[in-house]
């Protein structure tokens, strides 16, 4: 359960502390990792004491000592024996790799918890009764972000938002695939969206400066009961894939803010196409040709504000009214006229979420 790397690196700590040379071994009498190329546990003996009653005993030279899970034996620590006090030293070296043992079954079960929480796996007592036996609060604010990140890259994305949130019985990091990373975020009783937008921010910043290159961050809305975490969940699943149709020029994008988008998303296709057939008389709307989309998108950006769109498109104001007059003939709909405007606007953004489904098929 616990890595060779993270073995060895506690073994060497400890001797730095007591100038005694250990060893640890699998159940099966296997080293695992030890201070000494010189020392290492003799296999006969580590399998003769692990066929004993007894949890420590003196073998030749060195102090065994048994390190168990759940009443399983896990692994065997073997310390020199020339000090006087070793087995103190053995004693202490093998409380504290029980210690460590019991805090990372527990950091596993919070994983397995958390994931079955997010995805609706669990019945509410369950959820409850389980919460109280990893010690995590059931009653504070939280919220859920994604980090979607590429599959190629480099970066290990769950350990540098580990570090970045190190409050492991409060801040929750785990992942369901090989390119989300979700953080279960615990909030004080003032975060409010603007918060939510600097933790999202604090992310993307950790994940850049590791080399990260592209990336998404969505975020759901604020729950108050651990039973809601699944909610807000979907909520930032939600506004990371909405966030790819409609705001691809946002790395960042809340749930709160997904606006019309969010009500599209969930149109059904058939409904979606019959709409863009009446408005468009079955035109699709990528068919505009580019200087038609820029002016649309510009007009749409400057509020319908006919002088303000000549401007930054650098066109005379009777130049961007033939435009306009011109997209009239050809859908019947004026884009001064506010209904119309809306109406186009909605076209537009049906028609590129019936693109993105249509490109989910392939």
């Amino acid at each position: 359960m616990i890595s060779t790397q993270i073995l060895q690196n506690t073994l060497d700590g400890l001797k730095n502390i007591t100038r005694v040379d250990m060893c640890i071994t699998d159940s099966d009498g296997r080293a695992l990792a030890a201070t000494s190329d010189q020392f290492g546990a003799d296999l006969d003996s580590v399998k003769a004491f692990l066929d004993s009653n007894a949890d420590s005993q003196t073998i030749g030279k060195a102090q065994y000592f048994k390190i168990f899970d759940d009443r399983r034996i896990e692994y065997v620590l073997v310390v020199d024996g020339n000090a006087d006090d070793i087995y103190m030293v053995g004693k202490m070296a093998a409380f504290q790799l029980q210690s460590m043992l019991i805090a990372y079954k527990e950091r596993f079960d919070q994983d397995s918890f958390i994931k079955n929480l997010l995805l609706d796996n669990l019945l509410l007592v369950d959820i409850y009764n389980r919460a109280k036996k990893l010690h995590i609060e059931t009653a504070v604010r939280r919220c859920v972000f994604i980090a979607e990140t590429s599959s190629d890259s480099e970066a290990n994305v769950p350990e540098l938002l580990m570090t970045l949130f190190p409050k492991k019985d409060h801040d929750f990091v785990t992942a369901v695939d090989e390119n989300d990373t979700i953080v279960v975020k615990e909030l004080d009783a003032s975060a409010d969206a603007e918060q939510l937008d600097e933790i999202a921010k604090e992310i993307s910043d950790t994940l850049h400066e590791a080399g990260v290159t592209k990336l998404s961050v969505a975020y759901g809305t604020i729950v108050n009961e651990i039973k809601e975490v699944s909610r807000t969940y979907k909520e930032a699943k939600m506004a990371l894939d909405v966030g790819k149709i409609f705001y691809g020029d946002r790395e960042i994008v809340g749930y709160a803010k997904l606006g019309i988008g969010r009500l599209i998303y969930q149109l059904p296709l058939p409904l979606c196409k019959m709409f863009i057939r009446e408005i468009f008389d079955g035109r699709n709307p990528d068919e505009f040709d580019e200087e038609t989309v820029t002016t649309i998108n510009k007009f749409f950006e400057n509020s319908l504000n006919v002088s303000e769109t000549s401007r930054q498109l650098y066109i005379h104001r009777n130049t961007l009214v033939y435009r306009i007059d011109k997209l009239q003939k050809s859908t019947g709909l004026d884009l001064r006229v506010f209904d119309d405007a809306i109406t186009f606007k909605i076209a537009l953004m049906v028609g590129k979420y019936m693109k993105y489904m249509e490109n989910q098929d392939y």
